[in-house]
This record gives structure tokens, C-alpha cells and sequence, in this order.
């Protein structure tokens, strides 16, 4: 299986001849500075990947023309998409300063998926994960190992379940109809059922259909050494024969919270549950996680645990744009954070975009859209605040954006002594996550808002 890394925004093309590896052989598919090179038959496929699913697909990939060649630019989704020929793909995010540091990246985005809320990605265990080099579809399979590992040791789960077959004993409770059918001559035997206590449930099965898949993917020997070792833990279980069916059947009660982190990787591993819920079969396996989303959730993680005096909420609801129509209020505003204390409102909201602090003609590259979104938000949220709402925009840290902009006045002091204004900061993910000073350019605004 072929592991090759690309970057968030660059693209992958079809291979070009000629190009070869350190001992002279012909190079079918490779990196190059941030680009993926793959054979023409795989990017066809990638492509009707794309095109199978625009709608949704384009937000992975998206097809351009460069050099009069078509190319898939990777947009800001990132993760592993596995090609039908065996080619696994990494899409890493860009960050400032890890261009070509690819253990760096990952090591990163891992710290921020912990963050991710309601997802299994909280468990990621550092300290085992951080001195190897493995690839993230690697990564992936050895948290779900790790979670099995303690389920295991604790006792998998059996259950009663009901069993009809044509018995040489009496057992259970004879099934009479089946008995005068297939017994009339065989007098010595008994069509019973019974209850049976076996491991051989839909948890189980879910469980023993993900190793199975999972030893087909993993080019790990420590990986593979692990499944093989867990599979003969579950050899009396079945695979699952209807995935969609024993998913159903999972009993949510407490006797099975000890499996509720395992089967969250099942439903990725085997229904591809995370945020890509691409159709069609022209490729193999994706998991991929919206930055957007990974970023909102980073920072909302960094300034609870930095700013605890606050009262925070994510995705706030409690606003509309339109108060009322027809008796209720209509188009619901969601910012990403709202931190309220001592009757002072601060609005943030998160976005995973490229800005450059140098292009002021060109409004900094700053979305017009993002900043009508902010003035509704303070325009609603200033009425709970005795005071001025504060409104920021936070972007990642880049080499084009390394220090706040100057505020955005959206209005100065009104009737009420009000006034209205936005700032746009940037957000070094880089910084250690525990200790606000060492990402004082974003703490220095907010801290003169917080303090």
C-alpha cells in the first residue's frame, strides 16, 4: 500500500513520465513539495469521487485546471482518503512555519482533534504515539486497539440469545410445528429452542467486522500483530452479516458503557461516521475532519482552560436575526463562542481562513460576508451587555498574519453611550496549549478585554 502526503490547498495530478526513484526505477505515484502525483486511472477515480457527489465531495476536493492539466485541489478538509488501487493519501493541514515538517503537522493536528467535541478523538495517547512516525490511518487503528485492549481486559459480553435446531435431546421448549414437520419418521429427535449464552451478539460482531477490515488496511506489524491477537479473542463470534442492522441492535443501557469508545471507532471504521458521508464506490475508505470545525473547537478548548473565570458557550442559540414572523423568530444565529461575566459580552468567532495584514486595499482578504455575520451579532448580544459588546475574528496565525489589525469601528458612541467595534486576531496553534503567555499575540487583545 502506497502512503503518500499532501498538504491543505495543494493538489493532486496525474503522474508524470519519466519521473524516478534513488535506484532508477520508474516512480508511478509520489510527493512532491506538497503535491500528490498519482497514475492516471487513480486520479479518474478520485475525480468521479468528486464529481459522484458534488454537493458535498467539492468540499474535500475540488477540480481545477493548471497548465491546461486538470488537478484536484485539496480544500480545508484533512485525513485519509485510500484510492480502490491500494493508494492512501494523507491530507495534513497547513500550519505556519511546518511547510516540510510533516511529524510536527500531524503531531499538531492530533493535539487539536482531542479537542474535537463528542468524538473518541479525546483519548489520543501521547505518550506512545509521539516517538513514532506513523501515518494517520495508522494513528487511527492503534487508538481503536488501544480502546479495545481495555475493553478486553475488563471481560467482552455475552448474552442470551435464542436458538432453534433440530436436537438428538430434549432441551428448552419443543417448537411443535417444526417438530411434526421435519420429525414425523425421526422419532429420537426434539425440534427445540433455547437461550444460549453466548458471545456471538451485535456488539461483538460489530467489533470482530472491524478487526477484519482494519487487517486488511494496516501496513503496521505492531498493528497487525494486535489485531491478530484480538481476533482470537472473538473467534466464536460471527462477523457481522447486516452492519446497518447490529448497529440498530447496540444496547445503550449501563451494563455496556465499557464498549460505548470501541464502537464509536466502528461507526468510523464501518460506516465512514465522521464528517464525509461521500457516496458512490470509486474509492475505498476517507475519513476526513473539517479544519473549520477542528480550529472553533481548538480555541473555544484554549480559552476555557485559560480564561475559567468566564462563563462560556459554543454555538450559541438564544438569538435570531428576525425577532419575530408569523410569532416566531426566524434565521437563528449561532456564533462560535459567547463569554459573558460582570454584565460584559465578548463574541468570537472562529474562521480557518488565509488573511494577509499587508492588503488593506483589498479589505485584508477578510470574507465581506464574515463581517455583516459579526455586526448582526453584536447588534443582538449588545442588548443583554451593560456594556460595549466586544467582537473578534480569529485566524490562524501565518507569516502574512502575525499581529491583531486595527479595530474595525462598526459604529461609535450612540444615544446609550454604545459603541460597536471588531477585531481580527491571530491564533498560533503552534503555542503550548496550557499557558496563554506563550500565544500572547492572541492573549494580548483578549486579556485587555478578559482583565
Amino acid at each position: 500500500m502506497k502512503h503518500l502526503v499532501l498538504k491543505e490547498y495543494s493538489y493532486i495530478s496525474i503522474a508524470k513520465h519519466g519521473k524516478k526513484d534513488e535506484k532508477g526505477n520508474d516512480l508511478l505515484s509520489y510527493s512532491d513539495n506538497g503535491n500528490v502525483f498519482v497514475p492516471e486511472d487513480t486520479f479518474e477515480q478520485l475525480e468521479n469521487f468528486v464529481l459522484s457527489s458534488s454537493d458535498d465531495t467539492d468540499r474535500f476536493l475540488k477540480l481545477q485546471s493548471r497548465k491546461k492539466q486538470k488537478v484536484l485541489v485539496a480544500q480545508n478538509y484533512v485525513g485519509v482518503i485510500e484510492t480502490k488501487a491500494g493508494i492512501v493519501i494523507e491530507i495534513l493541514p497547513k500550519i505556519h512555519g511546518l511547510d516540510n515538517k510533516e511529524d510536527e503537522t500531524r503531531e499538531i493536528f492530533l493535539k487539536m482533534l482531542r479537542c474535537l467535541k463528542s468524538t473518541p478523538y479525546k483519548q489520543i495517547d501521547f505518550a506512545h504515539l509521539k516517538s513514532s512516525k506513523m501515518p494517520l490511518i495508522e494513528i487511527f487503528i492503534t487508538m481503536f486497539l488501544d480502546e479495545l485492549s481495555v475493553l478486553i481486559k475488563k471481560g467482552i459480553k455475552s448474552d442470551y440469545v435464542a436458538v432453534a435446531e433440530n436436537c438428538n435431546f430434549m432441551k428448552g421448549k419443543i417448537k411443535w410445528t417444526d417438530h411434526l414437520n421435519k420429525n414425523l419418521i425421526h422419532k429420537e429427535r426434539f425440534f427445540v429452542e433455547y437461550d444460549e449464552y453466548i458471545t456471538d451478539r451485535p456488539e461483538n460482531r460489530l467489533i470482530k467486522s472491524t478487526l477484519m477490515m482494519l487487517s486488511k488496511k494496516s501496513k503496521s506489524y505492531k498493528n497487525q500483530k494486535s489485531i491478530s491477537e484480538y481476533l482470537f479473542v472473538f473467534d466464536e463470534v460471527r462477523a457481522s452479516q447486516n452492519i446497518i442492522s447490529d448497529f440498530a441492535k447496540v444496547k445503550p443501557d449501563r451494563s455496556m458503557v465499557d464498549y460505548e469508545r470501541v464502537l464509536s471507532w466502528c461507526k468510523i471504521f464501518l460506516q465512514n461516521e465522521t464528517f464525509t458521508n461521500y457516496k458512490g464506490t470509486d474509492i475505498a475508505f476517507a475519513l476526513l475532519f473539517p479544519m473549520e470545525r477542528i480550529f472553533e473547537d481548538y480555541v473555544a478548548a484554549y480559552i476555557r482552560n485559560n480564561f475559567s473565570d468566564w462563563h462560556l458557550k459554543t454555538q450559541d442559540k438564544q438569538h435570531y436575526l428576525v425577532d419575530k414572523h408569523t410569532a416566531t423568530g426566524k434565521f437563528r444565529l449561532k456564533p462560535d463562542i459567547v463569554m459573558e461575566k460582570d454584565g460584559r459580552v465578548v463574541v468570537l468567532d472562529t474562521k480557518w481562513k488565509l488573511i494577509d495584514q499587508n492588503l488593506e486595499r483589498k479589505n485584508y482578504l477578510i470574507s465581506q460576508s464574515d463581517m455583516y455575520q459579526l455586526f448582526a451579532y453584536g447588534k443582538k448580544y449588545e442588548r443583554n451587555s451593560k456594556n460595549d459588546v466586544c467582537l473578534f475574528l480569529i485566524y490562524p496565525y501565518t507569516v502574512d498574519f502575525t499581529e491583531p489589525l486595527e479595530h474595525f469601528e462598526y459604529s461609535t458612541k450612540d444615544t446609550n453611550g454604545k459603541s460597536l467595534r471588531l477585531c481580527a486576531i491571530p491564533f498560533n496553534v503552534t503555542s503550548s496549549f496550557n499557558n496563554k503567555d506563550l500565544n500572547a499575540i492572541a492573549c494580548s487583545k483578549l486579556t485587555s478585554i478578559f482583565h
